[in-house]
């Protein structure tokens, strides 16, 4: 059976929102008491929200923009909800947004669709009958039964790793570098080895994975966390040199910077 160009099966979970910003020249922000203290409240009441998932503001370093706010919440409607509060603050209308964007944690299963599309090949039927969806259902349910899995779904927010690492990134489609005409089984092999390289940092950096295919430009969203910002480079580096990265990978803007408390937040704003 020809499995060219056949799109792996995925779960997903929280949606996620980045929201960047800079501070427009002459700006007095954060002179302003009675906006910051707007501002600040704001950032308490999307922190924690009722309906899960989580909210927070970082500081920016280095970068065009000087601040960024992360979100994550169970359905998209509440993840507008958020952005339409932040949004309602004096404060953050007289920053000037310098992009944004929008995905959905997502756990690719890679190595599950590429098994069933072979064992379907080999039975004679195909994939997506009757026999390939009770087995994906099964073992759709074992991989969410996963710790592992379920905290690539529902990230938290990592305790005492302040530095945050936020980029979009995309497969690449040029004739003779397109990964959308692999096979699900080569496919399934370098994202294998890809992700080899992302658990040698295990304790060291936390990763969040977004799709975003149909969502934004992009194609995917890679949030990490980390105790040393050093542990980017090297991270980032080692991937690099992965042949999915280095054959098929385009990376876009990198922004990085620290989490606040939102007072430190708006204190820090230029």
């Amino acid at each position: 059976m020809d499995q060219i160009a056949h799109p792996p099966e995925t779960l997903e979970g929280w949606y996620a929102l980045h929201q960047i910003f800079a501070v427009p020249p002459a700006s007095s922000v954060a002179a302003d008491v009675e906006s910051r203290s707007s501002a600040v409240a704001a950032l308490r009441e999307l922190e924690c929200p009722p309906e899960g998932g989580w909210s927070a503001p970082v500081s920016l370093i280095g970068s065009r923009a000087h601040a960024m706010v992360v979100h994550f919440r169970p359905t998209l409607d509440a993840l507008g909800a958020a952005q339409r509060r932040l949004e309602r603050e004096p404060l953050v209308r007289r920053l000037t947004p310098v992009y944004s964007f929008l995905s959905v944690t997502e756990a690719g299963l890679y190595h599950i669709t590429a098994r069933l599309a072979k064992g379907a090949a080999e039975r004679g039927g195909e994939v997506g009958d009757e026999t390939y969806r009770k087995a994906l259902a099964e073992m759709v349910q074992a991989e969410l039964a996963s710790p592992h899995v379920q905290r690539r779904l529902y990230p938290q927010r990592p305790p005492e790793m302040p530095y945050v690492c936020f980029y979009p990134m995309s497969k690449r489609r040029e004739a003779g570098q397109n990964w959308y005409t692999l096979t699900l089984e080569e496919r399934s092999r370098l994202m294998y080895a890809h992700g080899l390289t992302g658990r040698r940092y295990a304790g060291r950096i936390v990763q969040v994975i977004t799709g975003a295919i149909g969502l934004d430009a992009w194609e995917w969203g890679v949030t990490l966390f980390a105790r040393d910002p050093l542990d980017f480079k090297k991270l980032v580096t080692d991937m690099r040199f992965d042949e999915v990265s280095a054959k098929y990978a385009e990376f876009g803007e990198f922004y990085v910077g620290r989490l606040e408390e939102p007072e430190a937040w708006v204190d820090q704003l230029p």
